[in-house]
């Protein structure tokens, strides 16, 4: 809406780094990770490198990029887009596909990486396992686009859990 639009720019606003002036184009991933909304979601990085679209590919965001994040986690986003966006935040290594690799990242990233809540080998091996069998429709030991999106379809919370409220 027009009020959300303007309170996004307001937001903006006050991230911008004034060292570069009051009306730098950007706002570095640093200053976005500021936002409460963002500063203890475990996936901050990739938010801000997913929704980039510096040259620079260092996550900065200028206010369309602002603008589209808040759009893919606002309500009124369609399960399509939101399931889109997490997709390619949770692909670590932007291939189109989410493999062990990705899994083993998006696993550290919700337990946390401390000896007291990291995984074992064993148990990451069996949960990842356990992932695949569930979501690799093809059997191509990958979970793509489509079939990650087949998942999240039947996860009833992901839509109302996947939002950042300003």
């Amino acid at each position: 809406t027009k009020q959300e639009i303007l309170m996004a720019h307001k937001i903006f606003s006050e991230l911008q780094d004034r060292e570069n002036g009051p009306y730098s184009s950007r706002v570095s991933m640093e200053k976005i990770h500021t936002l409460p909304e963002l500063k203890s979601n475990p996936f901050r990085k990739r938010i801000c490198h997913v929704f980039s679209t510096s040259d620079m590919k260092d996550g900065s965001l200028s206010f369309e990029d602002f603008l589209d994040l808040l759009s893919a986690f606002s309500d009124s986003a369609t399960l399509e887009i939101k399931s889109h966006y997490a997709f390619r935040i949770f692909d670590f290594d932007d291939d189109g596909t989410l493999d062990a690799r990705d899994l083993e990242k998006l696993v550290n990233s919700l337990t946390g990486e401390t000896d007291d809540t990291r995984l074992t080998g064993e148990e990451m091996r069996q949960l990842i396992s356990n992932i695949l069998e569930e979501s690799d429709i093809d059997k191509d030991g990958t979970v793509n686009l489509s079939e990650f999106q087949h998942v999240i379809s039947r996860s009833p919370d992901f839509v109302s859990s996947f939002k950042i409220v300003l």
